[in-house]
């Protein structure tokens, strides 16, 4: 089964202006001449490509075969490169699944999904495994909304647009972390602590770790890309790699005050835990002091020594006494101090 892909095309008219977007019908083999087109931005998505369809792909294009092996090696981390021609990002979308009923309660619900470009003078190419995590329909009205940003910032601008998306999921995922964390707090001081709490915020300190190794490197990706794209002197892109910049940093630092708040929450739950335990013990003590008057007074009438009314009701009736009203009297002065 062929690898499947979609290559979209703006054509520029005379005065540089872009056109609207057309399909363009071709194969893996077609798009390194589609690229090579001065006159056109053009834009290739790949899905879950195969060793030869990358091979293909990097002859085709000029790519080198180690950025074309980064694109799908396993566990590679988000980063930006800059090669002879061409730039090379890997970035991940976050999403948040429904639990399977075979799930672990302690199991991450997070779920990324990477997403590698290469990206060109002349086009945007990329790469995704899984179709999941990329709203292809909201990338292309964005691009669509500015066609004047897309005609003078060409493969910069369309970088932008795949940037600015991923980086408004992102903040849509720390959101949802927010209000979790937020509600485990306000659970927390209620005493809606049920078997399920610690869980849930071990779960939530996963998926925050997670979310946490997708946000933070998009700083050095943003920063690199200007840098390959020359921002400084193309005053059209300045302004959105500036306000991109600015969003990622904004989220990186809203991450880590969220790590802070977890483990705020974490270690106010082991407080609020000892003490319960403090008050339990002191409790305890309390009752054995109280428990300890009819032991005394019974282990001292007990003796086989004449006490006052031994042998007679009248010791029964002074020892009943005196366990009565002695423990009666310790538990309202352990009582007023509030150890019982």
């Amino acid at each position: 089964m062929d690898t499947e892909h979609r290559i979209i095309r703006w054509d520029r008219d005379e005065d540089g202006g872009l056109g609207e977007p057309v399909a363009v019908a071709g194969g893996i083999s077609e798009i390194g001449e589609i690229l090579a087109d001065p006159q056109a931005l053009s834009w290739c998505d790949i899905v879950d490509p195969d060793h030869a369809t990358l091979l293909e792909l990097a002859q085709e294009v000029g790519l080198d075969p180690l950025a074309i092996e980064d694109a799908v090696a396993a566990a590679e981390r988000a980063k930006a490169t800059r090669h002879p021609g061409y730039a090379f990002l890997t970035v991940y979308t976050a999403t948040f699944e429904k639990a399977s009923s075979s799930a672990s309660s302690h199991d991450s619900r997070l779920q990324r999904h990477r997403i590698s470009a290469f990206i060109l003078p002349n086009g945007l190419i990329t790469i995704r495994l899984g179709t999941g995590g990329l709203d292809l329909e909201e990338l292309q009205r964005r691009w669509a909304s500015d066609t004047e940003l897309l005609a003078e910032g060409g493969t910069g601008a369309l970088a932008y647009g795949l940037l600015d998306l991923i980086v408004d999921q992102h903040f849509e995922m720390i959101q949802l972390l927010s209000d979790r964390i937020e509600t485990l707090e306000s659970d927390l001081f209620n005493g809606n602590t049920g078997e399920e709490w610690i869980p849930t915020i071990y779960r939530g300190r996963k998926e925050l770790v997670e979310l946490r190794r997708v946000v933070l490197p998009m700083r050095e990706v943003v920063n690199t890309l200007q840098r390959h794209l020359g921002t400084e002197s193309r005053p059209v892109l300045r302004g959105y790699y500036a306000d991109l910049e600015d969003h990622v940093l904004r989220a990186s630092d809203w991450v880590e005050s969220l790590r802070d708040m977890i483990t705020s929450v974490f270690e106010a739950n082991l407080s609020l835990t000892d003490e319960r335990l403090n008050v339990v013990m002191k409790k305890l003590a309390g009752w054995a002091a109280v428990i300890a008057v009819p032991t005394a007074v019974t282990g001292w009438f007990g003796q086989n020594v004449p006490y006052p009314g031994f042998s007679q009701p009248l010791g029964l009736y002074l020892s009943a006494a005196m366990v009565v009203f002695g423990s009666l009297g310790l538990y309202l002065v352990l009582r007023h101090y509030d150890w019982i």
